[in-house]
């Protein structure tokens, strides 16, 4: 069959972008940890990068887009190995069935290297790698079913997930406060501060991030059309939005506005737009952003209330971030605004019904996506062990765990 060129060029550029996001995002949490550690945080989304990307071609996409018998809970084995995905009637899509494996890979990789913020100064890097593995057979794909698959009992049911509240976003959160639950505290957490130790660094990231999020939500349109050009506009607001509204409850609560409040309120904002950016106009979603990262940056406090170490703060961005975003669909969609969909937000005259099964949808994210993602944290801690040694810990895991370091000095 023909494809449309267009299209396949806007999803092979999609793909790109949102590849760009797991150096983005490795660079991001480099800067946000210590020195003898920022080796050691790049090297977990390249890790990320590798694993998933072989699990999502041996089995990950066919659970999560393969044809299941009518429960809506996983996929089929239908596309075991990617066999089949170009078989007459398979997809209709209007560009070649591996250009949509290959964007659909990224959201996995990039879900999987969220979760290693948790980890951060004490998880052993093959255990780090085995832990993702086993989520990335028996979370993601699952969650992806759910909300993405035309079978899935969210995307049957009417829940609205654009590009990930659910599936990225709850579920990277969710997972993470299980990893880190199963994994421990760092030693001195929380009385010792543990300061970021290269700002800039953590800037370059969150940019990175940015850039390629313009690909990672207007490319769920899946063509290079209005709806495209809708999510876009959003996804920039909705960062703009999360800068500001960070930013000011930091100047209220702190007294500074900080550079890493900044990046950090960026992300939230990005974050919160991610379900959202097909549904919301440009003004819901700039308040979207100013929204989230304020919450995000209450949202700082669960950790210590819950006494968790997530180290690089996954539950408070990414999990608070995308429970705003899935909220504010019941509130303000309209699906689907590049096309002219019907209102069926709260405020926008649509009634309570949608608010009430994005609702659903996030209870049944979060519990799915934790309660499994425990047991398989703690399935690798009782066979392997989850954390290095408490002197590799003290040292640093750059030498510990790569014997290299990101930082050398000469004389």
């Amino acid at each position: 069959m023909g494809f449309d060129t267009g299209d396949t060029a806007w999803m092979l550029l999609c793909t790109a972008l949102v590849l760009l996001m797991s150096p983005g995002l490795a660079i991001f949490y480099a800067g946000m940890v210590r020195a003898k550690n920022a080796l050691a945080m790049l090297m977990y989304s390249f890790g990320a990068l590798a694993v998933i990307s072989v699990t999502w071609t041996l089995v990950g996409f066919t659970l999560a887009f393969g044809p299941d018998t009518g429960s809506g809970l996983v996929g089929g084995l239908d596309f075991l190995g990617l066999r089949h995905i170009n078989d007459a009637g398979a997809f209709a899509f209007t560009f070649p069935p591996a250009a949509f494996v290959m964007f659909q890979m990224m959201f996995a990789v990039i879900t999987g290297a969220l979760i290693t913020g948790a980890g951060a100064d004490r998880a052993r890097f093959a255990s780090i790698l085995v832990f993702l593995t086993l989520w990335s057979v028996f979370v993601y794909p699952v969650l992806a079913h759910w909300a993405w698959s035309a079978n899935g009992w969210m995307a049957k049911w009417g829940v609205l997930d654009f590009a990930g509240g659910t599936v990225v976003e709850i579920c990277s959160g969710a997972s993470a406060l299980a990893f880190a639950a199963v994994l421990g505290r760092r030693q001195g957490w929380p009385k010792e501060l543990m300061q970021p130790h290269n700002l800039p660094l953590t800037i370059l990231g969150a940019g990175l991030l940015w850039f390629g999020w313009i690909g990672f939500n207007a490319g769920s349109a899946l063509s290079a059309g209005a709806d495209a050009a809708s999510a876009a506009l959003g996804t920039h607001l909705s960062g703009v939005g999360g800068i500001l509204g960070w930013l000011l409850v930091e100047r209220w609560r702190v007294g500074k506005p900080t550079a890493l409040g900044a990046a950090t309120g960026a992300v939230g904002g990005l974050v919160a737009i991610t379900p959202a950016a097909g549904f919301l106009d440009p003004l819901p979603a700039l308040l979207l952003g100013v929204v989230a990262g304020a919450a995000c940056f209450w949202g700082l406090r669960i950790k210590f209330r819950l006494k968790v170490d997530d180290s690089l703060d996954v539950l408070a961005v990414h999990y608070v971030g995308g429970v705003v975003g899935m909220l504010f669909i019941g509130l303000f969609a309209r699906a689907l605004i590049a096309s002219g969909g019907a209102n069926v937000g709260l405020l926008n005259g649509g009634g309570a019904e949608q608010l009430g099964k994005q609702a659903v949808a996030i209870l049944a994210a979060s519990a799915f996506a934790f309660l499994v993602s425990y047991g398989l944290a703690w399935l690798v801690r009782a066979t392997m062990g989850l954390r290095v040694s408490d002197k590799d810990e003290y040292d640093g895991l750059d030498y510990s765990q790569h014997g290299e370091s990101a930082y050398e000095i000469v004389n």
